[in-house]
């Protein structure tokens, strides 16, 4: 009796240390999971590429798509999140302002260009005087949006006004645009019904614009705007220096990411390592 009684302990010792390795396993794995959220287009691609160069550092990537730009940042600061890699650091940093949120960037990616295209009107020499061209309605798009208008000669802005210039900053319009603010996202779907409009780079790419083919007028990879607006990934502070968040950065940074963002996005996307 005292002997299967013994052997019944140690059954039941060794089950319960089974279960206990089981579930260590569990947490283990369960902590190597990275979830991040990111636009559709470029940045989940881009993150899909990463995502094999991450399974080598031991991590399994979570996309979470999202088509704008205030969820990804609040998912991000709850907790919901581990990072999201859609925007650039002016928008985050005005987005942290208005929030009240703690959102910090760990690492430059990739660049976005803008593009003037064309909507009734083919060329920017033939804009007739009047004619409305559509910009973002976003603080930090709409001032680089004017930027790239001014940079044609479309439009004058106050002096040294930068990157914080608003439509109320323009001081010369010789042929009395109506530039118009219309959500970012919606931008090409107007393109029918303006003359012309400037379109993020991302939402270009959702359009099956090329902005090496089909803009009139891009901004300089080498200007203000290229070190400005490059697309970062981002993390509440405090987890700058998590183990897999440094290992997404490596990976995000990688020879192989490079090489299909350059293969891919036909000069729309610009790594920026």
């Amino acid at each position: 009796m005292k002997k299967l009684l013994s052997v019944s302990i140690v059954i039941l010792l060794v089950v319960a240390l089974l279960c206990g390795c089981g579930n260590s396993k569990k947490e283990e794995t369960e902590l190597k999971v990275i979830k991040v959220g990111a636009s559709v287009t470029p940045h989940a691609e881009i993150l899909e590429v990463a995502k094999a160069e991450l399974e080598k550092a031991g991590y399994t990537l979570e996309i979470v798509e999202y088509n704008d730009y205030v969820i990804p940042n609040t998912a991000t600061e709850d907790g919901e999140l581990d990072a999201n890699y859609f925007q650039h650091q002016p928008y985050l940093t005005d987005f942290n302002q208005e929030n009240g949120t703690h959102l910090v960037a760990v690492a430059a990616i990739h660049y976005e260009p803008f593009g003037l295209y064309p909507g009734k009107v083919a060329t920017i020499e033939e804009l007739p005087d009047g004619a409305t061209i559509a910009i973002p309605n976003d603080g930090t798009n709409e001032a680089r949006a004017l930027l790239l208008l001014e940079a044609q000669g479309l439009i004058k802005l106050k002096e040294d006004v930068g990157l914080t210039a608003t439509i109320l900053d323009i001081v010369e319009n010789p042929k009395g645009l109506n530039i118009v603010e219309v959500e970012a996202a919606q931008i090409p779907r107007s393109l029918p019904d303006v003359d012309m409009a400037v379109i993020n780079g991302n939402y270009a790419i959702q359009a099956g614009l090329s902005v090496g083919k089909d803009a009139v007028a891009t901004e300089d990879a080498e200007s203000e705007a290229a070190q400005t607006y490059a697309n970062i990934l981002v993390v509440k502070e405090g987890n700058e220096n998590d183990e897999g968040i440094q290992a997404l950065v490596k990976a995000l940074q990688s020879e192989a990411v490079k090489q299909f963002i350059i293969d891919t996005y036909d000069g729309a996307v610009v790594p920026m390592f």
